[in-house]
């Protein structure tokens, strides 16, 4: 009992003598502190203060300077500290360059040059001269080199032209994420806008789609049973995507839309540019006013040619109303390795454009039959079915517009025609091999009707259509759930 008691009294002592060394530094510190805020605050201040209101004050500032920093915008990728300083781009959304014209849409990393480089597809002012400056968010550090730029040729007279933007990626940028562009005037201070860097992954096999087709651009759009009939089509053709660049359409043709989004068929990819600048709705300046093209129609089909670049093992550029079917076989991936053989391999496929007027119907010989399509007279939009009659061809028309199936891979740059640059050009097809159907309005609408010709390859077709475009409807609500035919 007695060793625990003396025990006892020896920590105690110990403890006192702690308490009497800690208490007079900790009152030092603190009067110390005290004095400290109080002259911030007494200094900073023209009126005199009581001591308790210096003192909330104090305490006040003290709180202020411990609360955490505001946080910065960041960009941040997968993996370990990837972190760099800006906004990122959302998908699909188009960004404009401070202090100049300049509309940024996308950006790729391109596989094919001798030098590592990111492409940026823009839409720019053709009479501005701009120095670019490409900002490269790698692993978490920023790298910066300048860019150089390319205006596409066939911008038609407008304002207005879709350019490419490229980008050397510096050598010290190993695992480049994202990427912003910048004016060599711009302010350093300015938030910067990064975009995802897409198509980082080179490829040449294992293809998700064997056939994607590129449509733009759809404005107030409301050719519903056409739309329909042609992405059905495609289905029998072998299409596996369909990329639709979208400015607006009727509620009708959204719920087709949405349709074919939830099956998987469809990629809608919104396109306005109304925020930086007004579209035109013609080819040409004269027929119609605006500083772009035909609603962005060509940086439309160069982002859609990069978008699967790497996914689709061919592409094809055409419109809605527009068909490309072989003749001697029912779909494309019977067609292409004839195509490839007669053609060669990598190659981009021209099909002469033969036009099928809409504006009137004729009935087949009397040796075909045409099927019943009664259920499609309340749907809007044209009967691809009912008109199986083409103008004669004529230099002007299968020439001049024909539409294109190309390996991406080989091509830099493309239009509503034909290629810009590519690697291995393009080649005719013969139209016993394969042709376009282009149902539209006529070329020649004063073309007496019995010099139509008649051609009927769509009936080949017919009974799966039909089936298939009646499904589509009912489930979309434009016909009763219960139609058959």
């Amino acid at each position: 009992m007695s060793g625990s008691w003396h025990f006892g009294r020896r920590q105690r002592k110990k403890f006192k003598q702690s308490i009497t060394v800690v208490i007079p530094i900790f009152s030092l510190t603190l009067l110390v502190w005290m004095y400290s805020m109080c002259q911030v605050i007494v200094t900073s201040r023209t009126t005199p203060k009581t001591w308790s209101l210096v003192f909330d004050e104090a305490i006040h500032l003290w709180s202020r300077r411990h609360q955490p920093a505001p946080e910065t915008p960041m960009v941040t990728t997968t993996g370990p500290q990837l972190i760099c300083p800006g906004q990122i781009v959302h998908q699909n959304q188009k960004v404009a360059v401070n202090k100049t014209k300049t509309v940024l849409l996308s950006a790729y990393q391109e596989h094919r040059t001798s030098i590592r480089q990111v492409r940026i597809i823009a839409v720019v002012l053709r009479r501005e001269r701009v120095d670019y400056r490409c900002h490269f968010c790698c692993q978490g550090q920023l790298h910066t080199s300048r860019g150089f730029y390319k205006i596409h040729y066939d911008h038609f007279g407008f304002a207005y032209g879709t350019a490419d933007i490229m980008c050397p990626i510096p050598s010290e940028c190993e695992n480049l994420s994202h990427i912003a562009v910048t004016s060599g005037e711009d302010d350093p201070e300015v938030e910067k806008q990064f975009f995802k860097v897409k198509n980082k992954k080179e490829r040449h096999k294992s293809f998700r789609y064997n056939f994607t087709v590129c449509i733009s651009a759809m404005y107030d759009f409301n050719n519903v049973l056409q739309l329909v009939q042609s992405m059905e089509m495609l289905k029998l053709l072998g299409v596996n995507k369909v990329a639709i660049y979208r400015t607006s359409n009727s509620p009708e043709t959204q719920h087709v839309l949405d349709y074919y989004t939830k099956k998987g068929l469809v990629d809608v990819i919104p396109w306005s540019f109304s925020k930086f600048l007004n579209v035109s709705r013609h080819w040409l300046p004269h027929l119609g006013p605006g500083d772009l093209h035909y609603f962005g129609q060509l940086p439309a089909l160069n982002d859609c040619l990069y978008r699967y670049m790497y996914n689709s093992r061919y592409v094809a550029l055409h419109d809605v109303d527009e068909l490309i079917l072989p003749q001697a076989v029912d779909s494309w991936f019977e067609m292409l390795p004839l195509l490839e053989r007669v053609y060669g391999m990598d190659q981009c496929y021209m099909f002469e454009n033969n036009v099928f007027p809409n504006t009137f119907s004729l009935p087949p010989p009397t040796r075909h039959t045409l099927p019943q399509q009664t259920l499609w007279k309340k749907v809007p939009g044209v009967n691809i079915l009912a008109h199986l009659y083409q103008e004669p061809n004529t230099a002007q028309i299968h020439i001049s517009n024909f539409k294109i199936l190309v390996n991406p891979r080989t091509v830099f740059s493309t239009t509503v025609h034909g290629v810009l640059d590519s690697q291995n050009g393009c080649s005719w097809v013969q139209r016993s091999i394969a042709r376009m159907y282009h149902t539209r309005a006529p070329y020649f609408p004063k073309q007496p009707r019995h010099q139509l010709i008649y051609d009927g390859r769509l009936l080949g077709y017919s009974e799966r259509l039909i089936t298939a475009v009646n499904i589509v409807l009912s489930k979309s609500g434009l016909l009763p759930q219960d139609s058959t035919q």
